[in-house]
């Protein structure tokens, strides 16, 4: 065997999508989201609508694991709703903490609007 060969392993599929880093962090985020609020409706501190919202960051979070369009439009949809929230809550209720919020969603909604993330999820 030649050392080109051996230093070179072939792909298995090379037409295969792989996910993202960002993607998946991007689901980390999600899912620790849907968490917060399944404990807020549990200990009572938030109302039990709230689980709706817990359902759809889950849903959104497999979808985008499993590189699926739906998924991809889901996340971007929580990440832009998130978003407007909580710049209403910082504007007129003046909580500072959601300076936090408001700018990791604006990150992951302008990394999922990359030409990079828009090829892996078509």
């Amino acid at each position: 065997m030649t050392e080109q060969q051996e230093t070179k392993p072939k792909p298995d599929n090379p037409d295969a999508k792989s996910l993202l880093p960002g993607i998946a962090a991007v689901c980390i985020w999600n899912l620790l989201l849907c968490g917060i609020g399944l404990i807020g409706v549990i200990t009572h501190n938030l109302p039990p609508a709230v689980m709706i919202l817990c359902v759809f960051y889950a849903v959104s979070a497999n979808g985008l694991l499993k590189l699926r369009r739906w998924g991809w439009a889901l996340t971007l949809a929580a990440a832009f709703l998130s978003m407007c929230y909580g710049v209403y809550v910082l504007f007129r209720f003046h909580q500072l903490p959601m300076i936090v919020m408001v700018t990791v969603n604006l990150v992951i909604f302008l990394y999922l609007v990359r030409p990079e993330v828009l090829e892996r999820v078509k």
